[in-house]
């Protein structure tokens, strides 16, 4: 839910409508769940669920083969995946040019001590499409996580920052 909020307010500090929402059932706590980022240069009146996504973020690589991960998805979306695996490894129905494998789990385990690449993974995003500029998203990491300190902040942009430089 963090990194769909992120971008929606990266994409309005770029000057475009967005919105961000989860998707509940009744699951079980740690089941996977699915957090979406509508994002327009026009005025977005939908407020359903997006069936054809133009662009996937997996943060828990074990949901690939689990679930039907690309379920939606077309010859153009692009997948963003938090793995250590190249992505010739991984069993996806969608072109490998598509397809963008980055570790962020190991950047977060060295700059936050702790697996939470929710927010590091946006580097990623930022960098493989345009759909949010570096410092829109540097702006939505600060305004995202003012409570928390300058700390948490800086350990965020550099998370972000880190990975977007791969």
């Amino acid at each position: 839910m963090t990194t769909a909020e992120i971008i929606a307010i990266a994409a309005f500090y770029d000057n475009k409508n967005s919105q961000s929402f989860p998707s509940f059932g009744v699951e079980r706590t740690g089941a996977p769940i699915e957090a979406f980022a509508r994002i327009d240069n026009g005025l977005i009146r939908t407020r359903e669920h997006i069936y054809r996504p133009d662009i996937l973020i997996i943060l828990d690589p074990t949901l690939i083969g689990a679930i039907d991960i690309t379920k939606g998805c077309d010859e153009k979306t692009k997948i963003i995946i938090n793995t250590c695996l190249p992505k010739e490894k991984l069993n996806i129905r969608l072109p490998e040019k598509n397809i963008y494998t980055v570790d962020a789990a190991k950047i977060a385990l060295k700059i936050f001590k702790k697996n939470i690449i929710n927010t590091a993974i946006l580097g990623a995003l930022a960098k493989k499409t345009s759909i949010i500029g570096l410092n829109s998203l540097k702006k939505a990491i600060k305004k995202k996580f003012s409570d928390k300190g300058p700390e948490i902040i800086n350990k965020n942009l550099s998370a972000i920052e880190e990975i977007y430089k791969l």
